[in-house]
């Protein structure tokens, strides 16, 4: 008996079907590595032949190989040896940093590391938690399960403000605003290198990488992807890195992210496009240690949203709201300023 035959020997009776594909009447060969991946989201290819090899994903009831070409009409299935989690949102006692409210609606401003709201492998302790808590029935747009009260989000470890509905009206509103880009939204990044010119603006389409579907990536022809639009300005030049602002005509995932890594300048100690690395300065070793003692600092990407502006959906008065840089993103900045001051 196989390793993979004797894992489902011992699994059969605890595997749950998280997944059931029918494949098109018109489907090509193609590899169910790739199949699958085209279609689960936050899932590595890796992730799905350690799958297969574990017995996992399933073809007509069968075992099958990584390399097994998916046919017209064939059935794949996904288990896993945990039940398929339901969208209830689990309410939780998590501190919220209320900027502002009224009855309609609240600014609060997200700390770095909390994510947003429940999905695969961050099912607690994300924004959404905490707003079941402190808030009851919120409403949600059509599609978004587990997503009460929110029009937009930001990244787990990026920082900033962030607009809650709070109604049926507020959210209809506020998600209509985003849809036409009339919401002002701007960022405070720090990036490797200086840009030159210190101020312009990317038009170039992103979406989600061929190679790495965690990874939003830049596609220049605009072929493929969504069109997205940053414009930037350096505010402050510190030799090796510098301190711009992006203000966003667009919102697409990891925008911003992906923008200053195609225009050559990533964002510091954002480890997911390459910022985790050493990119400008010297070779001494002096010089690396201060970089690590730097990312200890600000152990994620260096992006804050800063500010955020919109028409109140009910009032019709416009807002306007800023938040200070976070402790961690001054800190760095600081060590930088000193750098540059006596090196």
């Amino acid at each position: 008996m196989s390793e993979v035959e004797i894992l489902l020997d011992e699994q059969d009776d605890e595997l749950f079907e998280h997944h059931r594909i029918v494949a098109d009447q018109k489907q090509s060969l193609i590899r169910v590595d790739k199949f699958l991946m085209a279609r689960l989201p936050n899932v590595t290819r890796t992730k799905i032949q350690g799958g297969i090899l574990a017995g996992f994903v399933k073809v007509n009831d069968k075992n099958i190989k990584a390399n097994y070409k998916v046919h017209p009409n064939d059935i794949i299935t996904v288990s896993m040896p945990e039940p398929p989690r339901d969208t209830e949102v689990i309410p939780e006692n998590i501190p919220v940093n209320i900027v502002f409210e009224d009855a309609h609606l609240m600014v609060i401003n997200k700390p770095a590391g909390m994510v947003v709201h429940p999905a695969y492998q961050n099912w607690s302790g994300t924004l959404v938690n905490a707003l079941a808590f402190h808030f009851q029935n919120l409403p949600e747009l059509p599609g978004t399960d587990a997503r009460p009260g929110l029009v937009h989000r930001i990244d787990k470890d990026t920082s900033g403000l962030l607009v809650i509905a709070k109604d049926e009206r507020s959210l209809t509103g506020l998600a209509k605003q985003f849809f036409d880009h009339t919401i002002s939204r701007r960022y405070y990044a720090l990036v490797w290198g200086v840009p030159d010119p210190p101020s312009g603006t990317i038009n170039k389409n992103v979406g989600r990488s061929l190679k790495d579907r965690r990874v939003t990536t830049v596609f220049p022809a605009g072929d493929m992807g969504r069109h997205a639009i940053t414009h930037f300005q350096v505010l402050q030049e510190l030799r090796y890195v510098s301190l711009i602002e992006c203000k966003l005509e667009t919102g697409r995932t990891h925008q911003i992210r992906a923008h200053m890594k195609y225009l050559g300048h990533p964002l510091f100690n954002d480890a997911l496009y390459g910022g985790d690395q050493v990119l400008k300065g010297t070779v001494f070793t002096k010089y690396k240690q201060f970089v690590e003692n730097c990312f200890k600092i600000i152990p994620r990407q260096a992006l804050h949203a800063k500010s955020l502006g919109f028409v109140h959906p009910i009032t019709k008065e416009f807002l306007q709201f800023d938040s200070a840089l976070p402790q961690d993103f001054m800190a760095a900045i600081e060590k930088w300023e000193s750098y540059v001051k006596y090196n």
